[in-house]
């Protein structure tokens, strides 16, 4: 009896404490929301609402990345719904101002023009030439990746719905949405698309 005793103590104790726990952790996170709500400044293009975590954002940050799979399915189908693919059908630009973009990690901050074409900034975060030895690994290598998977319609249409929406596919992606942030430019996201899949591409051809 003694021991039942101690042990309804203790797992008492032990809700008692999860459940100040959980508290803390949500007046942490309050606190953080309210003090980039309040430092955070509108400046040129920099815009305060960039702080501002849309539904998706919500789900993830509140889950630790790992939302209910039934959730995460639905919010993925509504964010593919909202890619906008090209008018004209064509989903491959031209290779070389794709190269030139990933290499680029210029515009989205004040000092830029809302009129100059941002950079995708892409080697941050992936391998993808070969003649690029700074890159980062935060995302899977995109070396060769036409070649492994070919340059086929369904293949564009990926590659373009992914770099429009990365969310669209994985709901918690560290990847940005560059389309649907507005990032990225249509013409943009098509030369991106070359450079993955375009056979002349030094992704592909060596």
């Amino acid at each position: 009896m003694k021991n039942m005793n101690r042990s309804l103590v203790c797992l008492a104790a032990v809700l008692c404490s999860s459940a100040v726990l959980a508290d803390e952790i949500r007046n942490y996170r309050a606190e953080a929301v309210a003090m980039m709500k309040r430092d955070f400044k509108t400046k040129g293009i920099a815009t305060a609402d960039r702080v501002h975590e849309d539904g998706v954002q919500a789900i993830c940050n509140r889950t630790a990345d790992n939302p209910p799979k039934d959730i995460a399915a639905r919010l993925e189908k509504d964010q593919l719904e909202k890619v906008r693919y090209p008018a004209d059908g064509k989903l491959m630009g031209d290779w070389k101002a794709g190269e030139k973009l990933a290499q680029s990690g210029r515009g989205m901050t004040w000092s830029d023009s809302a009129s100059v074409p941002g950079g995708g900034n892409c080697y941050n975060c992936h391998q993808i030439g070969p003649q690029e030895t700074s890159f980062g690994t935060l995302g899977p290598s995109l070396y060769q990746f036409g070649k492994l998977r070919g340059n086929t319609p369904e293949m564009q249409k990926y590659a373009y719905g992914k770099i429009w929406n990365a969310k669209a596919f994985n709901l918690c992606s560290a990847m940005p949405r560059f389309g649907h942030a507005n990032a990225l430019n249509e013409q943009q996201i098509k030369d991106l698309v070359a450079l993955l899949l375009d056979p002349q591409s030094p992704v592909n051809n060596k």
